[in-house]
């Protein structure tokens, strides 16, 4: 039977279950929902688990702006193995006697992992290297040297302790991989590590998400769409960091049409809603006193769309 894809506009804050890809469970709540459009803002490792905010029709418009936020996880590492892929479903390529290490120890060495490091990415990664994805390279023995990237950590904390397991809080900016976070933090106390466990807490800017699992959308897509679609964010919640604007019916025509709209602003991007209250675009307000349409959205409704 042919499924019959809809118009389906808004945010999933998903709790991706260990296991799946994040492609694999966006698939998942997008079957569910039967959107025509949706996509991810930035992959999380199948062992991963958490925050997966997914976005639906006119909300894929901002994905990129989500992939590129600060995010918080949370994460344990085993000191003393390492393995290929810096985490638990690699293949272990080394094992060393873990130091004595004190709380203050660990202090120290996570100190030189805060604030704008460069950072080696795994090879057993999502990245592209002419083309290819670097894990297709690794499963098939191809070794290439990476260079370091600059990456921004804000947070790389000590939560807990138990024998050679850390638990580890981390707050980091776009392209930072709490994998290379835990395999040099190993390095740097000279036995090695990986992740065992890794959970995203937040994206901002949903700092304290109400998240929903594959499992609870099966319920409710059971229930009918229009409960289903109520666990939805309107695409606005993605926007909370900017200003808002609330353009009259002439210059809401003008930037649906891609004009110029002449206001004194200060200069910042803004969001620009119609006299109705729906969202219009994104627009940036330069020092010459003119509104100019970034991305705009057209999600129906009274009044221009862009």
């Amino acid at each position: 039977m042919k499924k019959h894809w809809r118009d389906v506009h808004g945010l999933l804050l998903l709790d991706k279950p260990e296991g799946l890809s994040s492609n694999q469970a966006l698939q998942q709540a997008r079957n569910l929902f039967r959107a025509a459009k949706g996509g991810h803002t930035g992959s999380l490792d199948p062992l991963a688990t958490g925050l997966l905010p997914l976005c639906f029709g006119e909300a894929t418009k901002i994905a990129g702006l989500l992939l590129g936020s600060f995010k918080a996880y949370e994460t344990e590492c085993v000191l003393g193995i390492s393995t290929d892929s810096a985490d638990a479903n690699g293949t272990v390529v080394d094992t060393r006697p873990v130091p004595e290490l004190s709380d203050a120890d660990v202090e120290q060495a996570l100190k030189a992992f805060r604030g704008t490091i460069l950072q080696v990415p795994p090879m057993y990664s999502a990245l592209k290297r002419d083309g290819e994805r670097l894990y297709q390279l690794a499963r098939r023995g191809e070794s290439i040297e990476l260079e370091a990237r600059k990456v921004e950590v804000r947070d790389f904390s000590l939560i807990g302790r138990e024998g050679h397991r850390l638990r580890l809080h981390v707050e980091c900016g776009s392209g930072t991989y709490v994998r290379s976070l835990v395999r040099d933090l190993g390095e740097a106390i000279g036995c090695g590590a990986h992740v065992a466990s890794l959970r995203r807490l937040w994206v901002e800017p949903f700092r304290s998400p109400e998240m929903t699992t594959i499992p609870e959308l099966e319920r409710l897509a059971a229930e009918g769409t229009d409960v289903l679609d109520a666990r939805l964010l309107p695409v606005e919640a993605g926007l909370a960091g900017y200003p808002e604007i609330v353009l009259d019916e002439s210059d809401s025509l003008k930037l649906a049409q891609g004009q110029r709209v002449r206001l004194l602003l200060e200069p910042a991007i803004y969001m620009a809603k119609s006299p109705d209250g729906r969202l219009l675009a994104l627009a940036e307000a330069h020092p010459d006193g003119t509104l100019r349409c970034l991305r705009g959205f057209n999600l129906g409704g009274p009044g221009p769309s862009i």
